[in-house]
């Protein structure tokens, strides 16, 4: 049987004050018993193993407190030898029915009742008979281990609550970091799909001024002033990414200016801006007039074709790119995107290529996957990109 310590201290000190108080309380309602005895005018031994049996009741109450099966038999053979330990050998059973299992409750219980028993044998008490006093011990016993389950199932009951409460917390605090690290992540895919096509028409727009100093003012000037529009539309474009990112705050101005995010109707616009920047982009579009699908799905059609677009004009510079958007309603929305890998034939001076990380087809494909599609992309054996995207399209 495990009988070790059950309380919960901090330090040995309310360990000392409990002990400290229990022997006060418990030696008190002793020495109310022994003067009980003394009173009752016995017999000189009987007295003197009365205050025997009082003395080894206080001493093992701090057993008790630490071991309280170990104390409890201890006190409840006492019991059998004198009614001077019934205080404590109650007590004993209350305390062992409030941090043991029930059925060693019971157990110390039934053996405080037989001691009892013993005692009423050897030494009845007057004015009661035998069956009445027995009775009412058992009474007695039964009515503080139903006490001492009661309060120990009330504690039992209260930790788990605590736990209960402290779990939450960790769930709530690991649900808190989840949220942040998607927000992180929701926040750079969308910085990089917006910010890495606008940057890369402006890098190229600036290449062509360095690498073709000998074009005309007129020419150098048009190039200055794209440059200069497209850097207040990469500054407008990240304000309202951002403003939608955090929409839960309201704007100062209460939303208004915000324009509205980009949707399969934009393709053609995207397009054009390519152009303009001297890319080779042709068109084919499959659609049914009108196109409608949701907004998920045309926006996300929008950045896999604007990705594919940038990542051309970065790693193959001056090559045609091909683009290809097909689809209808109840089936999928197909988007495929080719071009040849950059060449090394000799012709005019072109910027150097930028670094690429793959981050931006990892982030698509992230993308692509939330909306319930899907991307893969490869380089065929003839030296082809190309890239393909489905998105579900519903009736």
């Amino acid at each position: 049987m495990n009988d070790v310590t059950c309380w919960d201290a901090e330090s040995d000190e309310p360990g000392r004050v409990v002990v400290a108080w229990a022997t006060i309380a418990v030696g008190l309602l002793t020495g109310l018993a022994l003067w009980g005895q003394y009173t009752a005018h016995h017999k000189p031994w009987v007295f003197g193993l009365d205050v025997a049996v009082a003395v080894l009741s206080v001493a093992l109450i701090p057993v008790l407190v630490r071991r309280p099966v170990t104390g409890g038999l201890a006190l409840s053979a006492l019991a059998a030898l004198s009614a001077v330990a019934t205080p404590p050998a109650t007590a004993a059973a209350l305390v062992v029915a409030r941090r043991r299992p029930f059925p060693v409750a019971v157990a110390v219980a039934a053996t405080g009742v037989a001691a009892h028993a013993v005692q009423g044998l050897w030494r009845p008490v007057g004015g009661l008979s035998y069956g009445w006093w027995l009775l009412l011990m058992i009474i007695a016993y039964a009515a503080l281990v139903g006490w001492g389950a009661l309060a120990q199932a009330r504690q039992a009951l209260i930790m788990s609550l605590r736990e209960r409460a402290r779990r939450a917390e960790a769930e709530r605090d690991r649900r808190v970091s989840e949220a942040r690290a998607l927000e992180r992540a929701r926040i750079a895919r969308e910085m990089h799909d917006v910010l890495a096509h606008r940057l890369s028409l402006l890098a190229t727009y600036a290449g062509a001024i360095e690498y073709r100093p000998d074009s005309s003012p007129e020419r150098l000037a048009l190039a200055a002033g794209v440059i200069r529009t497209g850097a207040h539309q990469a500054l407008d474009e990240l304000r309202d990414v951002i403003g939608l990112l955090r929409d839960d705050e309201p704007d100062s101005d209460g939303g208004a200016g915000t324009r509205p995010q980009p949707v399969l109707a934009d393709l053609p616009q995207l397009v054009a801006e390519s152009r303009d920047a001297g890319m080779r982009v042709q068109l084919d579009d499959r659609l049914p007039n009108p196109a409608t699908p949701s907004d998920l799905v045309g926006r996300t059609a929008y950045r896999v074709v604007q990705e594919a677009l940038t990542n051309a004009r970065k790693h193959a510079a001056g090559q045609p790119v091909q683009v290809m958007v097909g689809g209808e309603p109840g089936t999928r929305l197909v988007i495929e995107i080719r071009n040849p890998l950059r060449g090394d034939r000799p012709g005019p001076a072109q910027p150097p290529t930028p670094a690429g990380s793959g981050t931006g087809l990892i982030g698509l494909t992230e993308r692509v996957q939330l909306a319930g599609g899907h991307l893969d992309h490869e380089v065929t054996p003839a030296g082809e990109f190309r890239l393909r995207a489905w998105l579900p399209w519903p009736p």
